[in-house]
């Protein structure tokens, strides 16, 4: 009978798909390797919590690792890194390969863009004797979980003359922080009969930000006046600077270890920093790749994308055309021909809410990198849909090089939804798939992801481009 039970249970593991534990899948070298990694991925989400940020964290260490600017009209060889910087909120990091870039490039593609709040073009006014920000939100958030946080602004101001003047307050030492009041609980019986993606309206996303007046004499705003003083003698701006600026509010908490065993990371941004981050230092330690090797770093996701710094804009595929140019290769050879991984994360199965998850079918925390072959809404709306032919290369490519992974989806067919670069990337005649990391708490201010995600996510992306 024992003999029997071992037989089928022999089995099992040889037919049945289970995802693993990353515990369970590697040693204990790995686990600290992890937990190692996961340090400087903590630094980099306290310093890069924009787009304009990560870029300039990237555009640092990539100079730091060899990387020049890129230049169309030069000639690159084999070993040769280059950036290209586009308009300051996205970039590109490149190894030139081996190959000709006929042969394709391998492209991984993450976005560094999350939710949050925008300043409106004209934000700043007296109410009562306080003074406020007027805000647009940014992306798909729950308003209601934006309320009696800490915030902190980061952003520019471009100034009448020209000027950029750069902006973060609300992080350091020492900084003041801002809030968006909520109705206590005593006064709160009229909202608490709306419903929940209306108990917070947008209009009422107000920012407090200063509460004493210029002086004693009479008059109205002061307020107001105190606080464009302020700013005026700290930033040399008035108020119609802010009609030309760029200024975003976020939280002000810090990346954190979650729980009692350390195994978890809690911070604002994960989506999609936590795939742009492994994506990056994965193409930063790459030395003469046989193909050329390409992370891209994308503002405007949480948005459709848009604009010339999202990637349904032309920038990287001009960029692979410059590339090809220099090599009398025709870009469209080079775009057939490439490989890319769309560097995004997935919804992990959150046991509280267990009823808008199909488990067989979720991913989970601590089992490693999710890939998602589809994403899109309902009948996969705005999806675009990998091939079997690519989902086996890349699950050979995983299995093959010991890294963890699994299979997702984003919740119940007719309950989930999503979209990420993927299809842009698509639309280039590209092969690609989402391959990321599962979050807890996706787009709330405050979102938790694994450690062991995380590193198992910066090895495929290593794998990949190698």
């Amino acid at each position: 009978m024992f003999e029997q039970k071992n037989a089928i249970e022999s089995l099992k593991e040889g037919l049945f798909y289970n995802s693993k534990h990353v515990c369970e899948a590697v040693g204990e070298s790995e686990i600290n390797a992890a937990d190692d990694f996961s340090e400087g991925y903590k630094e980099y989400m306290n310093e890069g919590k924009t787009e304009r940020e990560s870029v300039c964290y990237f555009e640092e260490k990539a100079k730091n690792a060899g990387f020049v600017e890129f230049d169309a009209n030069a000639k690159y060889v084999a070993g040769d890194k280059v950036y290209y910087n586009n308009r300051g909120k996205s970039i590109i990091l490149a190894v030139i390969g081996r190959r000709s870039i006929a042969s394709g490039a391998k492209i991984a593609a993450a976005h560094i863009d999350s939710p949050r709040l925008d300043l409106k073009p004209n934000p700043l006014y007296e109410d009562s004797e306080m003074a406020l920000f007027k805000t647009h939100y940014y992306g798909g958030i729950k308003k209601y979980q934006w309320t009696a946080i800490p915030l902190s602004i980061h952003g520019v101001v471009v100034k009448g003359d020209g000027e950029k003047v750069f902006v973060r307050i609300g992080e350091d030492e020492g900084d003041p922080q801002f809030v968006i009041t909520d109705l206590l609980p005593h006064l709160a019986s009229e909202q608490n009969k709306r419903s929940l993606p209306d108990g917070i309206k947008g209009e009422e996303l107000n920012i407090l930000v200063g509460s004493r007046p210029f002086s004693k004499d009479e008059g109205s705003e002061k307020v107001k006046l105190n606080i464009l003083k302020i700013l005026n003698k700290k930033y040399g701006i008035t108020e119609t600077d802010f009609l030309s600026a760029e200024l975003e509010i976020v939280p002000a908490f810090k990346a954190t270890d979650i729980g009692f065993d350390r195994s978890l990371i809690g911070a604002y941004g994960h989506d999609d920093k936590c795939c742009a981050y492994p994506a990056a230092e994965a193409i930063l330690g790459v030395e003469n790749p046989e193909y050329t090797a390409v992370t891209i770093l994308t503002d405007k996701e949480e948005i459709g994308s848009v604009g010339n710094t999202g990637l349904h804009s032309s920038y990287l595929k001009y960029f692979i055309a410059d590339l090809a140019a220099m090599q009398g290769v025709e870009p469209w050879v080079a775009l057939r021909n490439s490989e890319c991984l769309s560097a995004d994360v997935n919804s992990a199965y959150d046991t509280t809410f267990a009823d808008v998850f199909e488990k067989r079918n979720s991913s989970q925390i601590n089992h490693g990198v999710v890939i998602t072959k589809y994403t899109g809404a309902r009948g996969k709306s705005g999806s675009s849909d990998a091939s079997a032919e690519y989902m086996g290369r890349i699950r050979k490519m995983l299995d093959e090089n010991g890294i963890v992974w699994q299979i997702g989806e984003l919740g119940k067919v007719d309950i989930g939804g999503g979209g990420t670069v993927a299809q842009y990337i698509a639309d280039l005649d590209i092969d690609v798939v989402d391959l990321g990391i599962p979050v807890l708490s996706m787009h709330a201010p405050f979102e938790v992801i694994a450690k062991t995600d995380l590193y198992m996510a910066y090895r495929a992306f290593s794998v990949f481009f190698k």
